[in-house]
């Protein structure tokens, strides 16, 4: 089934009863609906229950035999483990969803949650990292989780061990939310079952995954966009070249958010990924003032809560309107252009930058960006080609 999404000049509106939640439920439990087939159906059949009746019809002339709506019995089951596990359903459009996860285009129908529902109505920040953190790293990101939440801010992180588990540890008292990439009742990693337990009272767990759900290596990805999704800014504290902290900012990119990132030594493979970010453009980032400051400046996000006695960044950036700096997500879009035009056949370098079109001093280091992380290749003889 196709996974297009046609414009619609009607809102979507959320369920109103107990069964049509489950039948919402149910809808996206078939197989074969994933999010963008899910509000194409409710688009064009103007209810998730007249959807289902035309799903199997769908299905048939898409050539799939044999095709079964997801059973009644399986969608109560999983209502039956929510009520044991605590967790309740938070559908989009309700008071409840979060207005800046809803503005994302793949943003996820429902969410289970187990915690403080009212924590995803608070303004939050993502801060994410690497799993084997440094010392240093552990410590930046306890420094900024607990002083972006005394300043009033959820941290929101994926639970991982390094540095989401500091910045949860750091912000647990005042409210942080942990995005899991399985269901809400399995908490991966096992060791920070205590630290999932001990979000629930000023925070949460959330997740799109079904109940009962162990995570999966494809479900990180998309953990990672309700991560930055949830955020109007995405902090990374440590991060190798090629991590999943990096595609949670590539994600937040695409969203249209911003991203900051905390340096590092340029021999520590734990900060590469950082470090590129902010050679390309993110901010940089010495402390929770800085993170702050960025926000303020984002008109949706409105006024930040009050900073008390933080202390202002130690010195202000100089301004000048000379070579200025393209913006990281400028940046993005050109590693895109350049690997669209390469392919396993080499080309001249040189032949790349006419097809381009582009100064040769700002396609040099996005070459040697590709090179690095493994993106490109050179040959001898100044070829070119992509890996």
């Amino acid at each position: 089934m196709s996974e297009q999404t046609p414009s619609s000049t009607h809102p979507l509106l959320p369920p109103t009863t107990e069964d049509e939640r489950a039948t919402w439920l149910r809808l996206l439990r078939s197989r074969r609906v994933g999010i963008s087939t899910f509000y194409r159906l409710l688009s064009e059949h103007g209810s998730a229950a007249a959807a289902l009746q035309a799903l199997p019809d769908i299905a048939a002339k898409a050539g799939l035999t044999k095709y079964q709506i997801c059973s009644e019995q399986q969608v109560q089951s999983e209502l039956a483990a929510a009520a044991r596990a605590g967790a309740q359903l938070v559908c989009r459009g309700e008071a409840a969803y979060p207005n800046l996860l809803a503005e994302i285009p793949d943003a996820p129908p429902m969410l289970w949650l187990r915690g403080t529902a009212g924590a995803l109505t608070r303004p939050m920040i993502a801060l994410v990292g690497a799993r084997n953190a440094s010392s240093l790293g552990t410590r930046m990101a306890r420094a900024l989780s607990s002083e972006l939440a005394e300043a009033g801010y959820v941290i929101v992180s994926g639970l991982a061990r390094g540095i989401d588990t500091c910045a949860h540890l750091a912000a647990a008292k005042q409210g942080s939310i942990a995005v899991l990439a399985g269901g809400v009742d399995v908490i991966y990693p096992v060791e920070n079952g205590a630290l999932a337990d001990s979000l629930l009272e000023n925070g949460a767990l959330i997740s799109e995954q079904p109940m009962r759900m162990a995570p999966i290596a494809r479900h990180f990805p998309m953990r990672n966009r309700i991560i930055s999704g949830l955020c109007a800014t995405t902090v990374v504290v440590e991060a190798a070249g090629k991590s999943g902290s990096l595609i949670t900012a590539r994600g937040a990119l695409d969203q249209g958010r911003e991203v900051l990132a905390v340096p590092g030594h340029p021999f520590d493979a734990r900060a590469s990924g950082c470090n590129m970010l902010i050679r390309d453009g993110a901010s940089l980032v010495r402390g929770a003032a800085d993170v702050i400051s960025v926000l303020a400046d984002i008109a949706h996000v409105g006024q930040p809560p009050s900073l008390g006695q933080m202390p202002l960044p130690l010195e202000p950036e100089p301004a000048t309107t000379q070579n200025p700096k393209p913006s990281l997500r400028d940046m993005n879009a050109l590693h895109q252009r350049i690997l669209d035009r390469l392919g396993p056949s080499p080309i001249a370098e040189d032949q790349l930058l006419r097809d381009m079109g582009t100064q040769t001093s700002a396609m040099i280091p996005v070459l040697t960006d590709l090179e690095l992380s493994g993106q490109i290749r050179r040959a001898p003889g100044g070829l070119i080609s992509r890996t």
